[in-house]
C-alpha cells in the first residue's frame, strides 16, 4: 500500500456501542415470538442488514413467515431500536474514537462513514460526531449489504480517494471481507479470533494513532 489518504469507519461497535441496543430490540422481538435469542446468537447479526438479520432471527426460532409479516416485524424492531438510540449522547462514544478522529483530521486524512445502519444520522447527530465526517454512506444510500463492498466503494468515491489509499475500521467479519473485496486495507476492532483476516487487529481505537496507522500500512 502507498500513502494513506482516507479512513473509513463502520459505526456500531467501532465508534459507538449501539450493538447493545440492537441486541435488546431483537431479543424483545424474539421474546414476543416465543423463543430465546442469546448474545451468542446476536454475533451472527453483526454487520448484517436489517432484513438479513430478521431472517437469521426467524431461522433461530424455527419460524417461516411471509414477506408482509416480516416487514411488520422489521419495522417493529426498528421502532424499538430508534427509541433507544434517540436517548444517546456523546457519553456513548467509544474510548479513543474522538482522539483518533481528531488525529486523522489534523494530519489531513479524509474520514468517511461506511455503515449498514439506516439510523446512522440519528446516532451521529445525537453523539455530536457528524462534523468529523467528510462523507457519510449509510443504509439509506446502499442496496447491497456487507460483505458486498458497495458501502466502502461509495465512501471512497465520495471522498475522491482511490481504494488503495483507504483503510477500513470494522468490528465484524462481514465488514473486513467487504473491505478486502473493495481493495482496501483493514483494521479489526475487537478479537483476533474473529477478525484475523484484517491486517491489524486492536481491542479499541484507544490503541490507534495516525503514526501507528502509517507504520502498519505505508510502504517504505
Amino acid at each position: 500500500m502507498t500513502e494513506i489518504k482516507a479512513c473509513l469507519f463502520d459505526l456500531d461497535g467501532v465508534l459507538v456501542d449501539t450493538a447493545k441496543y440492537h441486541y435488546i430490540a431483537w431479543k424483545e422481538l424474539a421474546d414476543r415470538l416465543g423463543f430465546e435469542f442469546t448474545e451468542k446468537d446476536n454475533e451472527r447479526l453483526k454487520g448484517v442488514s436489517r432484513a438479513a438479520s430478521l431472517n437469521i432471527l426467524l431461522e433461530i426460532g424455527g419460524l417461516n413467515l411471509d414477506d408482509a409479516e416480516k416487514a411488520k416485524l422489521a419495522e417493529s424492531k426498528n421502532n424499538r431500536y430508534v427509541e433507544y438510540i434517540s436517548a444517546m449522547d456523546s457519553s456513548e462514544i467509544l474510548p479513543g474514537a474522538l482522539a483518533f478522529l481528531e488525529d486523522c483530521r489534523s494530519q489531513g486524512i479524509k474520514i468517511a462513514l461506511g455503515s449498514a445502519s439506516k439510523n446512522a444520522m440519528t446516532i451521529l447527530n445525537n453523539t455530536g460526531l457528524t462534523p468529523y465526517f467528510d462523507a457519510i454512506i449509510d443504509g439509506t444510500k446502499t442496496s447491497a449489504a456487507k460483505p458486498d463492498p458497495e458501502v466502502f466503494l461509495l465512501g471512497a468515491e465520495a471522498l475522491g480517494i482511490p481504494p488503495v489509499n483507504c483503510v477500513v475500521f470494522e468490528d465484524a467479519e462481514a465488514g473486513i471481507e467487504a473491505a478486502s473485496r473493495a481493495g482496501m486495507a483493514s483494521v479489526g476492532i475487537g478479537s483476533p479470533e474473529t477478525l484475523g483476516a484484517a491486517a491489524l487487529v486492536v481491542p479499541s481505537l484507544l490503541e490507534m494513532s495516525v503514526a501507528r496507522l502509517k507504520e502498519a500500512f505505508t510502504a517504505v
